[in-house]
């Protein structure tokens, strides 16, 4: 049996690197290419507005 909790780190590690990804795409190309991005990798809408409209409310990039 799984465990459930690796399950989660795998689906938040694929998440935020899609997210990150998709932070790039906007900055090299522009944000509706950035949302198409993200939504093609199941990032949540919600989080799409928030990182791509709202970048002071995006979290540290881990050092």
């Amino acid at each position: 049996m799984m465990n459930v909790s690796l399950l989660q780190q795998r689906s938040d590690e694929q998440c935020s690197a899609a997210v990150n990804r998709g932070i790039q795409v906007q900055s090299s190309f522009n944000t509706v290419c950035a949302i198409e991005y993200m939504k093609s990798h199941n990032v949540d809408p919600r989080v799409i507005e928030r990182v791509l409209l709202h970048p002071e409310q995006r979290r540290e990039a881990p050092h």
